[in-house]
C-alpha cells in the first residue's frame, strides 16, 4: 500500500532528484493571505477540499475536489512556456449517498500558458476549468470571505461557495507537521476545519441545489514518509457542538503504528490542540470492502478513542464503493469518503454537525 505523494513523486524522481527544494523545518511562519497559495520551492503541495451536503428532500452527498502540484525541476534555464517544471493533478468526486453511486473523473496537466496553477496574484488554484476562487476580504489582510468551487466533469458537475466559519488552523508544532524522524521529514500543515457550504450539484441531467459543511486542507513538503513507513489513515471529524477533529495514523511496513501519528483538535471557539499518538486510539473494527478494480481491501467502520476529549465513537459509511482509481499509473488508488458518527462525546450522545459528517481517507 502506498500514499499519494509517494506514488506520485515516482513520476518525476528521475528529474526532481537533483533539484534544490527547500525542507519544511520548525520555525516557519505563516503569513496569510500568501499561504494558501503555491509554494514553488518545495517539492510537493495539495489543496484538498471534501464536504458533506444536503439538499432541501434530504438526500445526502459528499464531494471531494483536491489539487496537487508536484515539483519536476527548479532548473533556471527551464524557461519556456511548455518547459516542465511541476506536475498538476485534480480529481473531483461525488458521494451521491441517496442514489448510491459513485462517481470521480481526473486531470493531469503542466503548467504550460496558464492551463494549471496556483497564484496569490489571481487567488486562484485551477487545473483546467476545475477551479477553486479566493474572495480576500480587503478590510482585513489575509481574511478569506469565501472560497468558491467550480468543477464541471462528463455526468456530473459541483458549483460551490464555501465561507469560513472559523481562522485557519496550523497542525503541529512549532510551525510544522512532522511525519517521521529526521529533519525535514514534515510537513507545512493548514486547514479550514469548518466551511459553510452552499451552490449545486449536477448528477447526469439532474441539478441538486445543496447546502452543508466542507473541510479545505493544504500542506506543502519536500520530504515526508521514510521508507518504513507505509501510507496513512486519515480522519476529520465535524460535531454539532462546534467542535472539529482531525487525526491521521501512519502505518509501518511491519505493521505497527508509527509514533509521529498525530491529530489535532479545535474547539467550538476555533483554538487549536495538538494530540499525540498516545492522546488517540484509530482503529479499524474488522468491517471492510474488498474493490472489484484494483483489489485493495479498505475498512469500513472504525473506532475513534480519545479519553481526554471523553470521546468513544464508531465511524461508519453507508457507500463502502468510494474508491478513486487513477486512469495513468502514476494516479494511485485510495479510498476517500462520507462517514457517520455514532457514539458518545462530553458525556453527550455524539452527533455530526448537519451537513458535516465525517470522512476517511486511506491511499492504496
Amino acid at each position: 500500500m502506498r500514499s499519494k505523494p509517494i506514488a506520485l513523486l515516482l513520476l518525476c524522481a528521475a528529474l526532481a532528484a537533483s533539484s534544490p527544494y527547500r525542507a519544511a523545518l520548525p520555525g516557519y511562519r505563516y503569513e496569510f493571505p500568501r499561504d494558501h497559495f503555491n509554494h514553488p520551492e518545495f517539492r510537493t503541495e495539495w489543496w484538498y477540499f471534501t464536504g458533506n451536503l444536503r439538499d432541501a428532500a434530504g438526500r445526502r452527498f459528499g464531494f471531494e475536489l483536491t489539487f496537487f502540484r508536484h515539483g519536476v525541476s527548479r532548473d533556471p534555464n527551464r524557461t519556456g512556456v511548455w518547459d516542465v517544471r511541476d506536475l498538476w493533478l485534480a480529481h473531483f468526486a461525488l458521494s451521491d449517498i441517496g442514489g448510491r453511486r459513485f462517481l470521480h473523473a481526473e486531470r493531469l496537466n503542466r503548467s504550460g500558458a496558464g492551463t494549471a496553477g496556483a497564484e496569490q496574484a489571481a487567488a486562484a488554484v485551477w487545473n483546467g476549468n476545475w477551479r477553486a476562487d479566493w474572495e480576500l476580504d480587503p478590510r482585513a489582510p489575509g481574511a478569506v470571505r469565501a472560497i468558491r468551487l467550480a468543477a464541471p466533469a462528463e455526468d456530473f458537475g459541483a458549483r460551490l461557495t464555501l465561507r469560513p466559519l472559523k481562522a485557519p488552523v496550523i497542525h503541529g508544532a512549532n510551525g510544522v507537521s512532522q511525519k517521521a524522524a529526521g529533519e525535514g521529514r514534515a510537513s507545512h500543515y493548514v486547514s479550514f476545519t469548518r466551511l459553510a457550504a452552499a451552490g449545486t450539484l449536477t448528477v447526469e441531467d439532474r441539478e441538486f441545489a445543496v447546502e452543508g459543511l466542507a473541510w479545505m486542507d493544504h500542506e506543502f513538503f519536500t520530504h515526508q514518509l521514510e521508507p518504513g513507513q507505509t501510507g496513512w489513515d486519515w480522519l476529520s471529524l465535524q460535531f454539532g457542538d462546534g467542535t472539529e477533529l482531525m487525526l491521521f495514523r501512519l502505518r509501518r511496513a511491519d505493521g505497527g503504528i508509527d509514533p509521529h501519528s498525530a491529530g489535532t483538535y479545535v474547539d467550538a471557539r476555533g483554538a487549536a490542540r495538538r494530540l499525540a499518538v498516545t492522546d488517540f486510539t484509530l482503529a479499524p473494527t474488522g468491517a471492510v470492502w474488498k474493490s472489484p478494480a484494483t483489489g485493495a481491501t479498505y475498512p469500513i467502520e472504525w473506532r475513534v478513542w480519545a479519553p481526554g476529549l471523553t470521546l468513544d465513537v464508531l465511524v461508519r459509511t453507508r457507500l463502502p464503493q468510494q474508491e478513486l482509481v487513477g486512469k495513468t499509473r502514476s494516479a494511485p488508488a485510495y479510498w476517500e469518503g462520507a462517514m457517520e458518527v455514532e457514539g458518545r462525546k462530553g458525556g453527550r450522545a455524539a452527533q455530526g454537525a448537519p451537513g458535516g459528517e465525517p470522512g476517511v481517507e486511506r491511499p492504496e
